[in-house]
């Protein structure tokens, strides 16, 4: 997707440690026109996949989420990293490691939002070891909903998590794959096989 493309050439900063900060439209302040355009393309990408719920994580997914949501015509379920008063003991729920934070969360969603006549999109911001998308999957797999695939915003093509999850014949559709961030440059990958 060459927009995003593009936008992450102009505001992205690479930092140490195979870091890439994207906070000025995607992760902290959100470019709603740019999200927009990445909702449609997850949209056009499973219109045919037969979709009902969109299965994400808070907070980074949610934006991409509720746009490719208004597109397909489904509601956005997104998994809580801290439990609210709200909700109740009746919960799926996974660990999930997150890399750029360096902590484990527990991830949950009500039984009442999943079910087994679901099938699930999952979006998110990033995908570079495959903790986040291994925790979603978990909670779909308690729900007994089938996923019909997996899209991810920006993934890191030189860390493990795209090709553990397509060898597991997952479907996952990556709008922008970095191929490098070696000296601090973004290199892109300009496809990948499914």
């Amino acid at each position: 997707m060459q927009l995003l493309k593009d936008k992450i050439m102009k505001e992205g900063n690479v930092l140490p440690g195979d870091v890439l900060k994207v906070d000025s439209f995607l992760n902290h302040q959100i470019d709603a026109e740019l999200m927009q355009a990445v909702g449609n393309e997850f949209a056009e990408k499973f219109a045919d996949a037969g979709i009902t719920k969109i299965l994400t994580l808070e907070s980074s997914g949610i934006a991409p989420s509720v746009m490719a949501a208004l597109q397909l015509k489904v509601p956005v379920v997104f998994a809580r990293k801290r439990k609210s008063l709200t909700q109740n003991s009746n919960l799926y729920s996974a660990s999930v490691y997150s890399y750029t934070k360096q902590e484990s969360n527990e991830i949950s969603v009500s039984e009442a939002h999943l079910g087994s006549e679901d099938t699930l999109l999952i979006i998110d911001d990033f995908l570079a070891n495959g903790q986040a998308v291994l925790g979603l999957l978990e909670i779909a797999k308690q729900a007994g909903a089938k996923t019909a695939g997996i899209g991810i915003v920006i993934e890191k093509g030189f860390q493990p998590g795209g090709a553990m999850l397509r060898e597991k014949g997952l479907r996952v559709e990556s709008l922008a794959i970095i191929e490098s961030l070696e000296n601090l440059q973004i290199t892109f990958k300009e496809a990948v096989e499914q």
